[in-house]
């Protein structure tokens, strides 16, 4: 079917992906009908095309044997939709499928059922791309293959075949893409035998000098972004003046960049503040370029000192060309600005440039320095404004880049300093979509009073909207909006598909997305969302936790983040978060406490928030069954409860296991009924939170509640199932199994053990293994036959 179209739509650049069933034709019509019945269904649940049409940028166009997918989202959408298609057409051999993809322009027209639809070279080229592969290939166009291979993970599947002569005489360079498990390596038939394929000098050289011309073409783009005219003018070494080829051993993209923290030549604090939003401004201009790679500002702020800096080795660790420093100067209504770009391959300056002004002209400097590369947007003219929200996004730095506790009252904080710069300006607009952002934490996060947050953000974002309802940033916190205020992950797909056109280097278009995805028990697509936010923020840890402690973990892929975690902790050492990760992943994957029981006794934890050390101590003693340790642990800690991972578990709870424990029933049985009327207390405020309920269920089980305690739990999965919660619906299951064991319903903990815990969610081997909640169940044959199913293999 085609979407409805205006009839006058202007031209413009479309990523296309053309299949077909080979051999269609020699089918009956039945067969006809039954495969393209098929074929739409399969393609119809990729993730990449429901995405793509949940965000109105996917047109659909049948033709006969097969169909045109016309996406206007971003270059690797067809082709992700490709792999996807192919991955699921495994399932069905007798179904024959060849694809292409390209990118090009298209325009409206009307059909001959009066209907708008679209047209142009292309879909054109995107069929003879397709024409051009036998079944099971995927087919690109030099023009998408060089897009793809700018990027790490595409290069291994690109293949060069060289050039094919198509219809009219037309001449088209081909690339095949493939992997060991999806995709046809083989050559294919028209150009192997027809003499039709063309590899020659000529050619070569002439797709030799179109990468020359590009590349000249993004230097005089960063030229121009910093000032540099002169640079046209200049000669360049040699070996920065190609383009990475399909399956070059550099990984590193020619168009790449890292904004490094400028130097700080000022004596007081307040400049510093001041510095670092003179490099941000910056780098946030450069990140709107969408064919361009800009490290997020996370992972460059460890190389803050700048005598410390080795350009070559920061592009290496960053996996960039190019790197961007300076300094600041602050003395009284004068700044000087120092800048310069490096080519980190080489270490050749190729461009410095000092501005000596008055204070009131940084934004101008700032433009000049990012001008061309994006249109400079001054953020706000009042500098109190711009101080007090530059010190709230230092404060969402460090809580969003870090693993531990404290977020809520950080964020609090956030919102008083965004509150006051907003007052000074009305029409600060990154403040406002900040601000919005933080109440959405907050109300996320169950913190206080979680209405009257979401009520604010609703207000705050609706003022966003009033000022440029089509910025980046607010379709980002549409997004948020849609996702944490609603859990209503369409339109949050769509609103995060809108922002990434806009801020296509923003790591958190790309967070967000992952964890929607996660939470539609959409794991694979999550985890490639994830690594990509981390290509772009390699040293975020909370990026990097949520990657390898969520994901990674879930998906039973512990080798992967083990090797992540200890590549952080290399360039992060004693970092108690990172460690107290890679302990959990010790614990997870092979019930093994030694690496989190040196933790708990080592320097890390000596400089660590003390409220993460006694989880990581209570934890430790309670799976050692050492509840006189746990006791001890947790009367250190003066807080009213321990975060467990986001459910509300009164420290009462704990208490009751300890005492429970060291066989002292009566003080057990008091922590819980005191226990039960905290949590009946939170209840009566938000009555169908789901989480607290369940917690209500688990209390009331070792109270011996029995009857009542599964009614409650099983009325929490009904409020937070699985299908609108992956995340939290898996959790609510497992605790749910839990109680089941905890009031003796045995052979109901073992089927959901079975059934429906171990996919997609997984198991944890170290938790069956070492929870106190399965005590009940060991010995039973059918428990001990799971847990031997997860044990590491030798």
């Amino acid at each position: 079917m085609s979407i409805e179209l205006e009839p006058d739509l202007q031209l413009e650049i479309a990523h296309v992906l053309f299949m077909d069933v080979v051999g269609y034709s020699k089918l009956l019509i039945n067969e006809q009908r039954e495969c393209l019945r098929e074929l739409n269904q399969i393609v119809r649940n990729a993730d990449a095309f429901r995405v793509a049409e949940a965000a109105g940028k996917l047109i659909r166009l049948p033709t006969g044997d097969g169909m045109a997918l016309a996406f206007t989202t971003t270059p690797d959408a067809p082709v992700r939709c490709a792999l996807q298609t192919a991955k699921a057409l495994q399932l069905y051999p007798e179904l024959k499928v060849r694809m292409g993809v390209h990118s090009g322009p298209v325009s409206g027209l009307t059909d001959v059922n009066d209907r708008s639809n679209v047209a142009g070279s292309g879909i054109n080229i995107a069929q003879r791309v397709m024409d051009c592969g036998d079944a099971g290939h995927i087919l690109l166009s030099k023009r998408v293959a060089e897009d793809l291979a700018q990027y790490r993970h595409w290069q291994s599947y690109l293949h060069d075949l060289g050039e094919c002569e198509v219809k009219h005489g037309e001449v088209i360079s081909l690339v095949n893409l493939y992997s060991d498990e999806i995709g046809n390596p083989q050559f294919p038939a028209k150009l192997a035998g027809g003499g039709r394929a063309r590899h020659h000098a000529g050619a070569s050289s002439a797709v030799a000098r179109a990468r020359r011309v590009t590349i000249v073409a993004f230097f005089l783009a960063a030229a121009a972004a910093v000032g540099i005219w002169s640079l046209s003018r200049s000669p360049r070494p040699k070996s920065s003046a190609a383009m990475p080829t399909l399956n070059a051993a550099s990984s590193v993209p020619e168009k790449s960049i890292a904004v490094l923290p400028f130097e700080n030549l000022s004596a007081n604090q307040e400049t510093a503040f001041f510095t670092d939003g003179v490099q941000d401004e910056i780098l946030s201009d450069l990140a709107k370029v969408a064919d361009l790679k800009v490290i997020s500002r996370t992972s460059v702020m460890q190389y803050k000192t700048p005598r410390a800096r080795n350009l070559r080795e920061i592009g290496r660790q960053l996996g960039v060309a190019h790197v961007l420093e300076g300094s600041v100067q602050r003395v009284g209504n004068r700044i000087r600005l120092n800048a310069q770009l490096i080519d980190a391959r080489t270490d050749a300056h190729l461009w410095a440039q000092t501005y000596d002004r008055e204070l009131a002209d940084v934004f101008a400097i700032q433009s000049e320095i990012a001008k061309t590369i994006a249109d400079h947007v001054q953020p706000t003219g009042d500098l109190t404004a711009y101080d007090l929200y530059l010190r709230a996004t230092q404060i969402e730095r460090s809580r969003a880049s870090s693993i531990g506790s404290g977020g809520a009252e950080e964020a609090k904080r956030e919102v008083g300093l965004l509150t006051e710069a907003i007052q000074h300006d009305p029409d600060f607009l990154p403040a406002i979509c900040l601000l919005a952002q933080t109440h959405l934490y907050l109300y996320w996060m169950n913190v206080d009073q979680p209405a009257a947050h979401l009520e604010q953000a609703k207000k705050t974002l609706d003022a966003a909207v009033r000022l440029q309802p089509n910025a980046g940033e607010v379709h980002l916190m549409k997004g948020i909006l849609y996702y944490w205020g609603a859990r209503d992950y369409a339109p949050a797909l769509a609103e995060l598909a809108l922002a990434r056109r806009r801020l296509p280097n923003d790591i958190r278009v790309l967070f967000f997305t992952a964890m929607i995805e996660r939470r539609q028990g959409n794991w694979g697509e999550s985890t490639r969302h994830l690594e990509q936010a981390v290509a772009l923020d390699p040293c975020n840890i909370a990026i990097i936790a949520e990657l390898c402690g969520a994901n990674y973990f879930v998906l039973q892929r512990y080798a992967d983040a083990i090797k992540k975690v200890d590549s952080a902790l290399a360039w992060k050492p004693l970092d108690f978060g990172l460690e107290y990760l890679r302990a959990y992943l010790d614990f997870g994957s092979k019930a093994d406490l030694r690496r989190w029981t040196e933790l708990v006794a080592s320097k890390a934890a000596e400089n660590a928030d003390p409220k993460d050390v006694v989880v990581a101590r209570v934890d430790l003693a309670l799976k050692r069954r050492d509840y006189r340790a746990a006791g001890e642990a947790l009367a250190a800690h003066a807080a009213a409860e321990i975060d467990d991972n986001g459910f509300f578990t009164p420290n009462e709870w704990r208490q009751a296991i300890i005492a429970r424990g060291l066989g002292n029933n009566a003080r057990a049985n008091a922590a819980l009924i005191a226990a039960r009327k905290r949590v009946v207390a939170t209840l009566e405020k938000q009555p169908e939170d789901a989480k607290t309920l369940m917690v209500l269920g688990q209390v009331d089980a070792a109270l011996g509640r029995k009857e009542i305690a599964l009614r409650e739990a099983q009325r929490a999965v009904e409020l937070l199932p699985v299908a609108k919660d992956s995340v939290n619906g898996y959790h609510l299951l497992f605790r749910l199994a839990g109680i089941y064991a905890q009031t003796k319903e045995t052979d109901r903990a073992l089927d959901l053990l079975e059934r429906e815990l171990p996919q997609p969610y997984g198991l944890s081997y170290g938790s069956l293994k070492l929870d106190e909640t399965w005590d009940p169940l060991r010995g039973h044959p059918r428990f001990e036959k799971l847990v031997a199913t997860l044990a590491p293999k030798a």
